[in-house]
């Protein structure tokens, strides 16, 4: 028996003041608590409980002992108790990992509703395209693009299916031209993206007769921040790409241009995905159940 064990045994005869009644609050038997004092006792190197046919009474060192154990043991207690309310109820710190360009996720209204609905949750969100192990980085999930994520992960669709889009200002088109071909591009200039400093430029991709193809551009300007992609394409800075639904409001309000059209390719949308575990945290899982019920 553990010492941790042991001094519970210990708490619950100083507690009751007698064997029969430690072992009946226990559930074990009274020689099994009788055996676990005397070990103790063993172990400390003194008396700890006078017993006698009629009682049990604690020594000066036992009732030291008692005073010093019962209040860990209760805060233990409270902890476990605590961990299991966890358990069933949704609550603590949920940290999430998404990425920049996931717009239906971060526009604000999912994980707005999602905070009124779970008050007990406080949501961690970091925006990042860096690629990493959300495990070992201690985050609880994340939302990435579904083929760039790791096949053991679970995964559950968060957006549609995404349709890349290349859009200029009509300013911009006013003074350069429109290209009539992605090839066409490397004579434009073209605000890029770069998911990290020290890796290159992203490759546009496009999709012409069923066969797949991709430009390396050569971008005027390069940001890790769509965001700002976005708003130098609209200040006529150069023709940019990015997911259709990031791009929606701009080209409703003819801000932006979608060119190129013909050649868009459809790919996965993004995914909340998160490890495989037997015992899913109820925060998680209301996280789950919230992304499903928003979507329909």
């Amino acid at each position: 028996m553990s010492n941790l064990a042991a001094l519970a045994v210990f708490c619950a005869v100083a507690e009751t003041r007698g064997f029969r009644a430690a072992a009946e609050r226990l559930g074990v038997t009274r020689s099994a608590v009788s055996q676990t004092i005397r070990k103790l006792e063993e172990r400390v190197g003194i008396a700890l409980v006078r017993r006698t046919t009629r009682s049990v009474s604690l020594t000066e060192a036992g009732e030291r002992l008692h005073a010093t154990v019962a209040p860990a043991l209760a805060e233990i207690e409270a902890a476990v108790v605590a961990s299991t309310d966890l358990r069933e109820h949704p609550r603590g710190h949920l940290r999430l990992a998404v990425s920049s360009i996931a717009e239906g996720f971060i526009s604000g209204p999912l994980l707005a509703s999602f905070a009124e609905a779970h008050p007990e949750v406080t949501l961690d969100v970091v925006i990042t395209d860096e690629e990493f192990d959300i495990v070992a980085a201690g985050y609880d999930a994340g939302v990435r693009l579904g083929d760039v994520i790791e096949q053991d992960m679970i995964a559950i669709p968060v957006s549609e299916r995404q349709i890349e889009r290349v859009a200029c200002a009509p300013s911009y088109l006013e003074r350069f031209g429109k290209p009539r071909h992605p090839h066409d591009l490397i004579t434009h200039r073209c605000v890029g993206w770069r998911r990290a400093p020290e890796i290159s430029a992203h490759r546009w991709e496009f999709i012409e007769k069923g066969r797949e193809f991709n430009v390396a551009v050569a971008p005027e300007i390069t940001t890790n921040d769509l965001r700002l992609m976005i708003r130098l394409a609209v200040a006529g800075a150069g023709i940019t790409i990015a997911p259709e639904e990031c791009l929606r409001p701009w080209i409703e309000t003819g801000e932006l241009v979608a060119i190129l059209t013909d050649f868009a390719p459809v790919y996965p949308g993004f995914y909340l995905y998160y490890p495989s575990r037997r015992h899913l945290a109820p925060k998680l899982r209301a996280l789950i159940d919230h992304v499903r019920s928003y979507r329909h």
